[in-house]
């Protein structure tokens, strides 16, 4: 048991613990929230009550049901066939960036902003490839505006769920959709406007016009060994003809656990050597397509190849492939595909793949089986980003549940006194009368590390509360920015909680960004609205690394970036979303503030 006069101290270590082991990446987020609720379960600081209060929280119920919801609308709708439309006009670079995240916005909205992301990423690659953009010049743009629609309404993004959980647990008037539709407009029409017309410039353009195969490609690493009847042992680089190959090249030969690199043209193959190619992605059949003699590791069935479909995939910010290598993962068995080529913006990798220990927002390409989707859906650890999809066809029924569920959606805002969770409980029930969902559908969908990052954050707020701890900061920030006025405090707020999303990601930073909210406004006596407002828009704002949201992580591989493009759009893109959110919260609110 802690002392009472220690536990607002106490509280804030592990807190730091918190931020120490998630920014180091020797915890998952939801391992670490899980250790933290537990420390305060096991010091007395909470109670298993209180700690059970997370899953009662008809906030995060309401989460939950909107990632089924989200999920069953791409089931069940042709949403390609809606781009293909949508986008058949746009013939411009500039004319199709501004439609993209125009529509991508107001969907997202309405829908968990993740699906549409990795639904998008293949179409929007695509269209970059037949006219001649790079995806780096539109894959940045895709997520940002997709983090930006979120918060137009309350049902947008987890943040404001999650914020307006704490606001009901604590008797606190929620946050009003209309607060929110008139502040989320404002910050996602002036960034789109500004990325569209201004911030497109700081892009990077990853296409090397020198190199015909870099064109609208990424560079991969090909694992490759010889087959018994390869004709190329004992035959040098130039012998064997790997020296001027047709959009691949040799990079490096591993040899008895050695590695060879770089290669010299007059180096001898010998046998069980392991070929390391790079290039690109449509050459790789070929390749092992050829006479040479090579085929990919593991057997790889030579007669399929033709046959078989290249996928290419990211791994989520919550898989459990993360940190493991790729020979530890079972990973044929486990999807029926084998991974072939991995690809790691800002980051050269080599060596054997199957040493390769794995990170989230990795790329893999992978030749997939018959049972590679079903596998996908069922473990969750990779989104697909670029494969033939089969369309879906929407029947007249399914409209009608289309039609029904719209309906419903506006009752959020007809009646804004309305809970959320009924709401969202009447359209999935809605979804599930129609036939749209499956039982397996539910148990496939639900991401329980989500679920605990929220339950668990819910906790670590009300141990900020119990404890005083937000008093103790608020008590520092009100000494030192109280001199200025209410308008320094909120713009101290936004900053704090601001660092703290790019360190724990938005759902650690509300849980403890409220309380320090809630501290200040109860000690000041003044309305908290602007306050909480103030932090549910910092705390999405999650554009400075690809790491922050896991939207910038599925587009992180597939544009090839790295951190250092993020931080260059992300810094202008962060200060303009966060100067309008201010501006606008004081003007709704100067009767408070000013």
């Amino acid at each position: 048991m802690i002392p009472t006069e220690f536990q607002s101290y106490f509280v804030l270590f592990v807190i730091f613990l918190i931020f120490y082991f998630i920014y180091r990446d020797l915890l998952r987020p939801s391992i670490s929230f899980l250790f933290a609720t537990l420390t305060f379960l096991v010091t007395g600081i909470l109670t298993y009550q209180e700690v059970l209060s997370g899953v009662s929280n008809d906030k995060i119920a309401s989460i939950v049901i909107l990632i089924l919801i989200s999920a069953g609308l791409r089931k069940n709708y042709n949403i390609e066939r809606i781009f293909d439309k949508i986008f058949k006009r746009a013939r411009t670079y500039r004319s199709f960036l501004f439609r993209m995240m125009a529509q991508v916005a107001a969907i997202s909205s309405l829908i968990n902003n993740a699906p549409v992301v990795a639904l998008m990423t293949p179409y929007v690659f695509n269209w970059g490839k037949r006219n001649n953009v790079a995806p780096s010049k539109l894959l940045i743009p895709l997520s940002f505006a997709t983090i930006m629609g979120g918060m137009i309404t309350v049902i947008g993004t987890s943040t404001t769920l999650l914020l307006n959980g704490f606001l009901s647990e604590n008797n606190i008037l929620e946050i009003q959709p209309l607060d929110l539709l008139i502040l989320g407009l404002m910050v996602t029409v002036t960034g789109i406007a500004f990325l569209g017309f201004i911030g497109h410039r700081l892009l990077p353009n990853y296409v090397d016009v020198i190199e015909e195969f870099k064109k609208n490609s990424r560079e991969y690493l090909v694992e490759t060994q010889l087959t018994k009847e390869s004709n190329l042992v004992n035959k040098t680089i130039i012998e064997a003809g790997l020296r001027n190959l047709n959009g691949v090249y040799l990079v490096e030969i591993i040899r008895d656990n050695e590695l060879i690199s770089p290669v010299n043209p007059e180096e001898t193959i010998q046998n069980k050597d392991q070929l390391i190619f790079a290039g690109n992605t449509n050459n790789i059949v070929d390749l092992v397509n050829s006479d040479k003699g090579l085929t990919l590791p593991e057997n790889t069935d030579q007669d399929r190849l033709s046959e078989v479909e290249v996928t290419e995939c990211v791994i989520s910010n919550n898989s459990s492939l993360i940190g493991k290598m790729v020979r530890t993962t079972d990973f044929r068995n486990r999807y029926d595909a084998a991974v072939v080529a991995i690809h790691r913006g800002g980051e050269k990798i080599s060596g054997k793949i199957g040493d390769t220990v794995l990170k989230s927002g990795d790329l893999l390409l992978l030749y997939t089986g018959d049972n590679f989707k079903e596998r996908v859906d069922l473990y969750r650890d990779l989104f697909i980003i670029s494969s033939q999809r089969k369309a879906v066809k929407s029947s007249a029924k399914k409209y009608l549940a289309l039609a029904v569920m719209s309906g419903l959606i506006g009752l959020l805002y007809l009646f804004g006194e309305m809970s959320l969770f009924p709401i969202v409980l009447i359209i999935y029930g809605t979804m599930i009368g129609f036939r749209m969902v499956t039982v397996r559908d539910i148990k496939r969908e639900i991401d329980l590390n989500l679920i605990a990052i929220l339950v668990f954050s819910l906790a670590i707020g009300q141990a900020i509360l119990k404890t005083s701890a937000g008093n103790l900061l608020a008590g520092a920030f009100i000494n030192v920015l109280e001199p200025f006025g209410l308008i320094a405090i909120l713009l101290g707020l936004v900053a704090v909680t601001g660092i703290l999303t790019s360190l724990v990601g938005n759902a650690g930073a509300i849980s403890i960004a409220f309380p320090l909210a809630l501290s200040i406004t109860n000690n000041l006596n003044v309305d908290g609205m602007p306050f909480y407002l103030a932090i549910a828009f910092a705390a999405s704002a999650t554009f400075l690394t690809p790491i922050s949201y896991q939207t910038n992580l599925i587009i992180y591989g597939p544009g090839g970036y790295n951190f250092g493009d993020f931080f260059k759009i992300g810094l202008p893109v962060t200060i303009l979303y966060l100067l309008v959110a201010i501006s606008g919260i004081i003007f709704l609110y100067q009767d408070v503030l000013l």
